[in-house]
Parts: structure tokens; sequence; C-alpha cells
């Protein structure tokens, strides 16, 4: 049995040496094979090394685990020795075995690989070993140093995506907590632009990437958790769109949506906008839409009516402590915007939470959100208030008289309203009426067929006809969804919703 001091290890691949394993150089090269990018793989590094010396061969840690190989009885004092760095390699041999102990290098913690056969071990063979343990080395080395980048990038991307559902629930001091610490200033402005960028689901990490560096790290760039395709942007530069429409001229197969430009708390509102552009984009020939400001019938109301409505409506969650009703609002109005699902995978919470959440909202209000009229109605309340925070009432509560005919009642709302659902008049198909049927049988369209004596496929298609008419998107539920509900309230074709609690 001997040993070699650490001092004494050979560095290098000499050229021009050969083993049993074949003439000349032939081991030295299919050694470094094992370095190209297609090969760098530790297991057949080992695998090779037991054909090349006709042995067995081992790759162990300090704790006896087998990282690649065959398990070999070896001498744990050897073992200990050469994990602890005392010496670098070992050579132990019996009349029936020989064998060569070799101490490789590991960014967290020193291995073995041991070879053990039956013939003795001649120069080249010994010299096959070395060799291959400092392959072994770098490839540890460089696959440790690949792992950590991974982590690094993950726990990067993980803190992008955190940062995003911080805004989603208007938390802006939060964001701009978390964000201070990797990118300084990221989020100093009071009003941000959102954009989704869509790909094919395949390609989106290296859009992403993509994104990253065209915007230099001024942008919050995040994969969408809910949409596999979606890349969100969220950045207060004016010059960010350009650069990402740069982007999509790029590649043949993506598009991108934008938002006009809103407060940081209003994130999620921005984003709902930058997915209806989305939309839009697919039938562009640039590939790109921004949202088009357009009438909303909020607009067309008395402001100081609609903010003492919108107080009176969510006047029962006034009971709770300030943090639970912000949280049960926000939840709620990305609830209503998108699925349960993907309101979920936006929070970062689980689909349960968010139809806890909702549910006891309905239970507060006191009435039922399979109504589409109920989410209509009570999406256009929370997003009064947050849109008009800032609202002082004289006693705190508003008008305790006013009810929602009352603000659809208007001369402004109710044109706004004619006009809008007068536009599939034309239609001899009556898709306004498939409309409002599909409506009050809350989005299901067999409901709705059994009712109107048609296929369900025939009321999708009335209801899909009606979108590029109406210019909003109807079979995702949402805002524009909700504005053409209450456009059929506004014109009495729809009963108002009930709240067990007036509203």
């Amino acid at each position: 049995m001997a040993g070699r001091e650490d001092g004494n290890r050979q560095q290098g691949i000499p050229a021009g040496q050969g083993t049993p394993a074949g003439p000349g150089p032939a081991w030295a090269e299919e050694l470094l094979e094992h370095l190209r990018p297609a090969g760098r793989d530790v297991r057949r590094v080992v695998d090779w090394l037991a054909g090349a010396v006709r042995g067995s061969v081992a790759l162990q840690d300090a704790a006896g685990n087998l990282m690649a190989g065959t398990r070999l009885p070896l001498d744990e004092g050897l073992v200990t020795d050469i994990t602890a760095g005392r010496i670098a390699s070992a050579a132990w041999e019996s009349r029936e075995c020989h064998q060569r102990l070799v101490r490789v290098g590991h960014p967290s913690r020193t291995c073995v690989l041991a070879v053990s056969r039956e013939a003795p071990f001649d120069r080249r063979a010994a010299d096959v070993v070395t060799h291959t343990a400092q392959v072994i080395e770098l490839l540890l080395t460089e696959r440790e140093s690949a792992v950590a980048g991974h982590r690094l990038r993950r726990a990067t991307a993980d803190l992008r995506l955190a940062i995003l559902q911080l805004l989603m629930v208007e938390d802006t001091i939060a964001a701009r907590r978390v964000a201070a610490g990797l990118w300084p200033g990221l989020l100093d402005a009071d009003t941000a632009c959102v954009y989704v960028v869509e790909s094919d689901p395949a390609v989106r990490d290296r859009i992403a990437d993509e994104c990253l560096d065209s915007t230099r790290e001024d942008a919050l760039v995040v994969r969408c958790p809910a949409m596999d395709g979606h890349v969100i942007v969220v950045s207060p530069r004016d010059a960010t769109g350009e650069t990402l429409r740069s982007l999509v001229g790029r590649h043949p197969d993506i598009f991108l949506g934008g938002s006009v430009r809103q407060s940081l708390a209003r994130t999620a509102t921005a984003y709902g906008q930058a997915v209806s552009a989305l939309a839009v984009a697919h039938f562009r020939p640039d590939k790109t839409a921004v949202y088009a400001e357009r009438t909303h019938p909020e607009r067309l109301m008395d402001p100081e009516a609609l903010r003492g409505w919108t107080a009176r409506v969510l006047r029962p969650l006034d009971t709770l402590p300030h943090h639970t009703r912000a949280e049960l609002l926000a939840t709620t109005r990305l609830g209503l915007e998108f699925t349960a699902v993907n309101a979920a995978k936006v929070l970062g919470v689980s689909r349960n939470t968010v139809r806890a959440r909702m549910e006891r909202v309905e239970a507060l209000l006191g009435t039922d959100f399979a109504d589409l009229t109920v989410r209509a109605v009570v999406h256009l309340a929370i997003n009064t208030q947050i849109g008009l925070p800032d609202a002082q009432y004289p006693d705190g509560t508003g008008d305790s008289t006013l009810r929602l005919a009352d603000l659809l009642s208007g001369p402004a709302v109710t044109t706004w309203a004619r006009d809008l659902l007068g536009r599939m008049d034309a239609d001899a198909r009556n898709p306004r009426r498939t409309l409002r049927t599909w409506i009050t049988a809350g989005g299901n369209a067999e409901r709705a067929a059994q009712t109107l004596g048609m296929h369900p496929q025939t009321v999708r298609e009335h209801v899909r006809s009606a979108e590029p008419v109406l210019e909003r998107q109807l079979l995702a539920a949402g805002t524009d969804l909700y504005e053409v509900v209450l456009a059929h309230l506004a014109v009495g074709d729809l009963d108002p919703p009930v709240f067990r609690r007036p509203g």
C-alpha cells in the first residue's frame, strides 16, 4: 500500500502517451471528447474509464455516497486520508486485486475516484486514471457553477415575480422595498406601463432573456405564472415600448400588447389592458397593439354619486381590519378579471385561497358571483374605489338612498349603452338576443342553448361574432364583458342583481 502527497500531484494531460485502452494518444483524445459540451457527463466518463483500464470504477464523496460507477470495497483509512487532504492518491493491492484511489476536488466537497482491476497498474494505466480524475474535477466544478448560476437566476426570477404580485395587490411600498435591493430606482416613478409579450411556450425563456437584455434591467420582466407563453414587462420608462416593438419585429411569431400609463397601484388594471391589447395585436400587421382608451360607463356617471354608491355597496366590508379588507378586495378584483386558477398563480396563493376569499366577500355582500350581473356590479364598485381612493364623504358613508338604477339611468350612460348594443342589430342572426340569454345563463353556452332552442356551438359562435362588433372580449371574463353587462342593465335588457344587503 502506498500514498502520494498532495504537492506531488501531476498537472495537465500530456499528449503522446498510451494505455492498454488503445495505441498512441487514442485514450487522451477519447478523454478530451468528454469535455465537449455534448459529452459533459460524469457518469459517462466513469464508464469510459472502466472500459479503458479494463476494471471497475467508483466515484464517491467523503460520506461514502456513490456518485457514479459501481460500489467497491475500499480501505476506509485511505479514503479518509484522501478526502481530508492528507494525501492526493494511494495504491492498494493483493494477489487478486489492484486498486488506485485519487482525490477529486469539488467546489463543495472532496470526492474519491477509485479504480480496481485484476492486473497491476502500469504507467499508462496510471496516467489514464490520474488524468481522468482531472477531467472529472473539471466537470464537477462546471456542473456546480451551472447549478449555482441556475439557482441564482431562479431566485432572481422568483424575486421579480414577488414584486409583481405585490404590485398586483397594490402594496407599492413593499414592492419598492423589495426591488430597491437589486434594481435601485426601478419603481421610483409613480406611474408605469405594463406590456405582455406572447410567444410559443417552448421559446419563452429565450424571449424573457431578450426582454431583460434589451431593457437593460430598466424594467420588471416576469415570466407570467398563469400563461405559459407570456412575459410580463412593467416599466416606468417611455422607451420600453419602442424597445419591445423592435424585439417583436425581429421574431416572426411573437406578439405585444401594452397598457396606457397607470399608477403603480393600478398595475392589475394595466395588466388587464395589456392582455386586451394583445388580443388585438394578433390581427395587426406589426403584431403589436396598445390599449385604446375608449368611453367607459363609469366615466359617464356623476362622480360624487358613483363614489357614494360604491361606499354603500362595499360598506359590509368596512367592519373588517384594514389589512383583511384590502386583501379580500385585491383578491376579488383579480378573481373577477381572471379565473380562480390564474388569479391564484398571479397572487402566489392556492386557488382554494382565492375561492375562499371571494366566497367571504359574497357572504358579506349577500350575493352570488355565479351571476354575471353581480360580477359586473361588484367589479364596478371595486374599481371605482381603487381608481378614486382619496374620495371623502361628509359622513364617511356616502348617499344611503342611491341605487344602481340611478347611476345607469343618466342620459349619457343610456345613450352609450344603446349605441354599443345597437351595433348588433344589423345582424339577421340576432346575436343580441343570444348574448343577452348567454349572460343571463351565467356565460354557460349549454344552458343558453336550451333556452334558445339551438346548439351550444351556435351560441358560442354568436357570442364570438359579437366581439369584433362591440370591440370587446366576451368569452373571457373581465372588464370588457362587464361593460357589456352594464350596457344591458342600462337599457333594461337585464334585471339588476339582487343583494340581500341593499345595494
